[in-house]
């Protein structure tokens, strides 16, 4: 088969989830022999016109120059594009800035649509912007042939929502099975003495729910806080509003993997904030890592996690959990977490159920 995959930055990965998965995805098919391309932005840092056996279309992104409304001029580019190839499937990740284009997105080719998260849901949005994203929302619903889900969560809101089908294909991680606390010395910290959370500064994300809530704790662990603080004005507030109390750690971004997974497996508590989108890809790693999650609830969280995490909904639930839990007796939680990794969010089994669907609808 032919196959594109638009709506990322690019491969090889350097920003985040659907450019990791991407990443994985396309030399996975390549290694199985189909000619597959990634589009990437014209100022990637990889250059080159073929990565591991994928074919590399660099598309320009005046995103650097004139702002967001950069990213739909860069979906416009690559969407028109593939009308000068002839793809048998285009795999679209994500809806946001590529749907209003819908109407020139190939004909003959099949376009299936990872329809990502409930992103109209983001309180980062005006309401403007989010009606707007509601609207692009239904253009992919309709212009797509078929449509997959990375949650049960997503999919039910599909079905309730539009009436439609879609498949369900969860997010995939690594099992991380080398730990190394030898690394932990780069960041003067010890096992299993320290408490953290990954996410970007996002509302949704709570991570001023769970820094209220290590704050008004009585226990005064190390809490790291990863993420870029200084990427938007609520990451700097949190920054000023937090960074006062001496035992709250804010590293910034971080994106060496080896060095991530052994801070999630040597943590104490791993906090996961995320309200808003389908199987999120710290969660799964966090999972992998065999941290210990306390989880905001809801059923995006629940649907993978079930019965194997804590949850919270407010910051006085968060400081009771940091008062009274102890990793050491919660290895069951643990080890149930790490076998879903193994048995169901693994990356072969998740890239050979999008292979297996793409052959079902060649009927191969």
């Amino acid at each position: 088969m032919q196959i594109a995959i638009i709506g990322t930055r690019g491969i090889p990965n350097q920003y985040g989830g659907f450019e990791q998965f991407a990443e994985y995805f396309a030399t996975y098919l390549a290694e199985k022999g189909h000619q597959i391309t990634v589009y990437n932005t014209h100022d990637h840092s990889y250059q080159e016109k073929s990565f591991k056996g994928v074919n590399i279309v660099h598309c320009y992104n005046p995103e650097k120059k004139i702002g967001k409304i950069g990213q739909f001029l860069y979906d416009f580019n690559c969407i028109w594009d593939t009308r000068k190839k002839n793809y048998d499937i285009i795999l679209q990740l994500g809806y946001t800035s590529s749907s209003v284009w819908h109407r020139f997105l190939p004909k003959e080719s099949v376009i299936v649509t990872n329809m990502d998260g409930l992103e109209w849901k983001r309180t980062k949005y005006n309401k403007v912007t989010q009606k707007f994203l509601k609207r692009a929302e239904r253009w992919a619903v309709k212009s797509s042939d078929y449509l997959i889900a990375d949650s049960k969560g997503i999919q039910a809101y599909l079905a309730e929502k539009y009436r439609v089908n879609s498949t369900y294909i969860a997010y995939g991680a690594h099992p991380f099975t080398n730990p190394d606390a030898n690394i932990l010395k780069e960041y003067d910290l010890e096992p299993y003495r320290y408490n953290m959370l990954i996410a970007r500064r996002e509302p949704e994300n709570n991570i001023e729910m769970i820094l209220e809530g290590v704050v008004n704790s009585t226990k005064k662990e190390t809490f790291l806080v990863i993420g870029d603080y200084n990427r938007n004005p609520f990451g700097k507030k949190m920054y000023d509003q937090f960074s006062k109390y001496p035992n709250i750690r804010f590293l910034g971004s971080l994106y060496h993997q080896n060095h991530l997974d052994n801070l999630r497996y040597f943590s104490h508590l791993y906090f996961h904030g995320h309200s808003v989108g389908g199987t999120n890809p710290s969660l799964l790693e966090a999972m992998a890592s065999e941290a210990l999650i306390i989880a905001h609830e809801n059923i995006f969280n629940k649907t993978v996690l079930e019965r194997n995490a804590y949850y919270f909904t407010g910051p006085d639930q968060i400081s009771h959990l940091v008062n009274t839990i102890d990793k050491t007796s919660e290895k069951e939680k643990i080890n149930r977490n790490f076998e879903k990794i193994n048995q169901e969010y693994n990356w072969e089994i998740i890239n050979g159920n999008y292979l297996s669907f793409f052959e079902k609808i060649f009927g191969l």
